[in-house]
């Protein structure tokens, strides 16, 4: 795994082990990125962040900052060693370790906004997690925000926020929604 393009493109990544995360392959987050388009000074939330390629893509490419949210501690580490690797560091980017539910709650507290946020869950629980996200989700969402949701194609993330694109790659099944 790498980063695709930007100030770090070609670069290495650390991939938590499979049994934990499944990693948006380089080929999907290119794709994502180029339906994205320019993502310049935006402020960027990964949920279920993984190994944080996609916050990292999108700091590569021009992102003001990322925020990653993990629980798993294994994927954590991971993360942080590929932070540190690519000399990525406060108040640039921060890695939450715990519940993205948690972040959220936290995040709407605060009123912080955010311009573009991942919501790539374990493909077993986004139905658990639609109706509870996208309400916190829409408190957080800055004006012109969009989220991108990662589910398994027969068990689509259901969003309840306007869905703008819809792409498949193989089973993984990609959701832009606009505010």
């Amino acid at each position: 795994m790498r980063v695709v393009a930007g100030t770090l493109g070609g670069r290495k990544l650390q991939s938590p082990p499979s049994s934990v995360t499944r990693p948006t392959s380089d080929r999907v987050r290119e794709s994502l990125f180029a339906t994205l388009g320019p993502i310049e000074g935006l402020a960027v939330l990964d949920l279920f962040a993984g190994s944080g390629a996609l916050a990292i893509e999108a700091l590569s490419r021009g992102a003001a900052s990322a925020v990653l949210v993990e629980r798993d501690r294994g994927a954590s580490k991971v993360i942080a060693a590929n932070l540190a690797s690519l000399g990525l560091t406060e108040p640039q980017v921060r890695l939450i370790r715990g519940n993205a539910q948690k972040a959220l709650e936290q995040a709407a507290k605060a009123a912080e906004e955010y311009d573009l946020i991942f919501l790539d869950p374990p493909y077993r629980q986004p139905a658990m997690l639609g109706n509870d996200a996208a309400k916190l989700i829409g408190t957080i969402l800055a004006p012109d925000a969009r989220v991108v949701t990662e589910s398994d194609r027969r068990q689509p993330f259901e969003l309840e926020l306007p869905m703008i694109d819809e792409r498949r790659y193989g089973d993984t099944l990609i959701r832009i929604h606009k505010r």
